[in-house]
């Protein structure tokens, strides 16, 4: 494997002192929850007590969506004052970063559509539905902006900021690989929402982060990892969601609740293999 191209990234970490990274990790933090709370009291009264208190709800799950985007605040703030990196550091050069993301996406969108093209998949004849296609449409557009804000955010602080400033630090990739993606995963673990699958949709963010790991260190920027994030989480939240919470956007539901043990379960292979698969589509799109 080659992460040669990692160095767009790694030269702007300047200042990378595990101290000044430690420290900085936790100010992102507390910038992070900070900002959303203040952004989640700013929103409410426009919207509603009721319909923010779900996320099984449109405009509920529109805002906490959007409200993800304070992790690229915290990153941002972390790295101008911990590290005196600027912003779009963290993100690689821009006209690169932009290419290297559509070209990704288009090969993300070209594999979702044959996977769901292809002899259905046992369940697809249970789907239910989801939004009436009319709303479905009209909200789409800030479904994609609010979609694109969450998983650029998630790529900003993970990937961006942390693996990078440890990349510039440490020379094993084996740390600054999977550390962030650890802690990735951590952040998706939520038993409240998974119940007894929470387990398992922490291993697969972890390998999911570790995909996006790769992606970055081998692109050089975080465009490809942002498409292949936001192409990920469209196809779950945004086209097709299981029953319950993070359900408000999707046009299609899946049979059953995210805290169903064995449909779960079920799901899990083909979803790694999912994964695989747009990982080397991705490659493939990039060439690296």
């Amino acid at each position: 494997m080659s992460y040669r191209s990692f160095t767009l990234l790694t030269a702007a970490a300047r200042r990378p002192e595990i101290w000044r990274l430690a420290l900085g990790l936790l100010l992102a933090i507390v910038v992070t929850f900070g900002l959303a709370q203040v952004l989640l009291g700013l929103l409410l009264p426009l919207a509603g007590k009721d319909s923010l208190t779900v996320d099984d709800s449109p405009l509920g799950l529109l805002v906490l969506l959007l409200s993800m985007g304070a992790m690229a605040a915290g990153a941002a703030v972390s790295a101008r004052l911990l590290h005196g990196r600027p912003f779009l550091s963290l993100i690689g050069p821009p006209g690169l970063a932009l290419r290297q993301g559509l070209r990704v996406a288009v090969a993300l969108a070209l594999l979702s559509a044959v996977i769901v093209l292809l002899p259905p998949w046992p369940l697809s004849a249970d789907l239910q539905p989801g939004l009436p296609p009319v709303t479905w449409l009209a909200l789409l557009p800030l479904t994609l902006l609010a979609l694109l804000v969450q998983t650029g955010s998630e790529e900003i602080l993970f990937r961006g900021y942390l693996q990078s400033q440890l990349a510039a630090r440490l020379p094993w990739p084996a740390v600054w690989l999977v550390l962030p993606s650890a802690l990735f995963a951590l952040g998706h673990h939520a038993p409240a929402i998974y119940g007894a699958n929470a387990g398992l949709v922490t291993l697969w963010a972890f390998v999911f982060g570790l995909a996006m790991a790769d992606l970055t260190a081998r692109s050089g920027t975080l465009g490809p990892a942002i498409a292949f994030h936001f192409v990920n989480n469209f196809m779950a939240i945004g086209l097709i969601a299981p029953q319950g919470d993070m359900a408000g956007l999707a046009l299609y539901l899946w049979p059953f609740d995210t805290d169903d043990t064995s449909a779960m379960r079920a799901m899990l292979l083909p979803d790694l293999m999912t994964l695989g698969l747009g990982w080397l589509a991705a490659r493939l799109a990039l060439r690296v």
